[in-house]
């Protein structure tokens, strides 16, 4: 095979990729908190044939993992009193899990039966002491905007947020969390306000999604008809050498 039919199939397996990713954006369009993801992309480049001036070495499309976009989504009103939205980009909640300290932007909280504040899947969201402990029977729970939980005239608590300077270090998990994939120290969250009673909405903008796809589908047809012409050429040269001998 060519190198040209070679690059063209590297470069057909990236935008497989691409595809995935997009048609995950679009599917996680309405997910509270989800972050817009792309392909990162470079170029490999392969070993140079013995007589260079003839057959140089190639440049391989390489998948170089996947970015996130991190910017602030919408902030969706709720009412729920235990719904929670961070204003503020790279801040999150801080949420204990079996495997250490987990991040999230997705604030629907609730109350465990045990009387703790946990996240959807029942795992703790931290405070500045540990797991933050509520009694509903105290009556409602107000949230300042620094993240302070009162009940009544009493303060109970206040929820735990982690800003990180390098948002690269973050790994992806299931259910809305991340990970500190390294051993940098989340920063003092100054600036970040708690909004209570609301949702951050994803930042995914759909109409740019949707256009990704068709842009990718396109691609690989151009890649494939490009594949099968320089195929069809090579049968075509050798069936003429033959012809020839």
């Amino acid at each position: 095979m060519e190198n040209a039919a070679y690059i063209g199939l590297s470069r057909q397996m990236t935008l497989r990729r691409e595809l995935d990713i997009a048609a995950n954006n679009i599917a996680n369009a309405d997910t509270t908190g989800f972050k817009v993801e792309q392909l990162l992309l470079s170029a490999e480049v392969g070993a140079e044939a013995r007589n260079a001036a003839i057959r140089p070495g190639a440049s391989f499309v390489l998948d170089n993992g996947v970015g996130r976009d991190f910017s602030q989504g919408s902030l969706e009103q709720t009412g729920r009193a235990l719904d929670f939205a961070i204003e503020g980009e790279g801040v999150f909640f801080r949420i204990e899990d079996a495997g250490g300290e987990a991040y999230t932007r997705d604030g629907a909280f609730t109350i465990s039966p045990e009387g703790v504040l946990v996240t959807k899947a029942g795992r703790p969201v931290l405070g500045d002491g540990g797991p933050i402990a509520i009694d509903p029977a105290q009556g409602a729970i107000t949230v300042a905007q620094d993240g302070t939980i009162s009940q009544g005239e009493a303060v109970i608590g206040q929820l735990g947020l982690a800003r990180f300077q390098d948002l690269g270090v973050l790994s992806k998990d299931g259910d809305g969390l991340y990970r500190n994939a390294s051993n940098a120290v989340p920063i003092d969250a100054a600036g970040a306000q708690v909004r209570q009673g609301m949702l951050e909405g994803s930042n995914v903008n759909p109409l740019i999604e949707i256009t990704n796809l068709i842009e990718i589908s396109r691609a690989y047809e151009r890649a494939t008809k490009m594949i099968e012409n320089l195929t069809d050429l090579s049968r075509r040269s050798v069936e003429r050498l033959g012809r020839s001998s």
